[in-house]
């Protein structure tokens, strides 16, 4: 009995599909690559010096609370050496006093003692964030042979994914929108208050901003 080669085609069509394993291959680039974190620590060492902190010790401290400030997630860790050394002592609480200058709020900033080999051993802040993990495009698995099927090939996507995350200026933005501010309802009751008033509504700089364009119109 001769069998069609249609049926022959259908039944190895459904073979594979039965033997196939794992987790079927994503629908389009977006379902394989997608933009992700990692934690990290933005952490720096200062010296300790018997006349306190040095001007590019200073500078250092304010260019952290920048940071922490933008991308900053927790408090921020001061860690002075433990032992009986004044001088640490001294420049642990002198970071402190640095940072809280430099914007940190107090109720922000944790002072804590590690172990370490030197009682004279560097003082350490930093806090934890969050960075954008970039993929590593190189190593991805791809074939630039013929393919027969409608499927994209392993690496599409990968490097859009990368060139994202690589340009993300937060990537606390990757886990969720930021809460709005609240609108200024005083403001908002002023111009409704003047609009009603058949008033301006604008405020003094708009108007001077409109007479300006108007003379340079003219």
């Amino acid at each position: 009995m001769r069998i069609p080669l249609t049926s022959l085609a259908v039944a190895a069509l459904l073979a594979g599909c039965a033997g196939a394993t794992g987790s079927p291959p994503p629908l389009n680039p977006l379902a394989r690559y997608a933009l992700q974190v990692e934690p990290g620590l933005d952490r720096i060492a200062l010296a300790v010096h018997d006349e306190g902190l040095s001007a590019n010790q200073e500078s250092a401290l304010r260019a952290l609370a920048s940071r922490y400030g933008a991308t900053g997630a927790g408090p921020v860790q001061v860690q002075g050496p433990a032992g009986e050394d004044p001088g640490a002592a001294r420049q642990t609480w002198a970071v402190r006093a640095a940072l809280e200058a430099a914007g940190v709020p107090a109720d922000r900033i944790r002072v804590t003692a590690y172990d370490a080999p030197d009682p004279r051993a560097p003082v350490l802040a930093g806090f934890e964030t969050v960075q954008a993990v970039v993929p590593n495009c190189a190593a991805e698995p791809r074939s630039m042979g013929p393919r027969y099927s409608n499927q994209s090939s392993p690496g599409l996507g990968c490097a859009v994914t990368a060139n994202m995350a690589a340009q993300i200026a937060d990537p606390r933005d990757i886990l969720g929108a930021r809460p709005m501010s609240p609108a200024d309802s005083g403001r908002a009751a002023v111009v409704f208050q003047n609009y009603r008033a058949g008033e301006e509504s604008s405020t003094p700089q708009e108007t001077l901003v409109r007479g300006r364009i108007a003379r340079a119109v003219e």
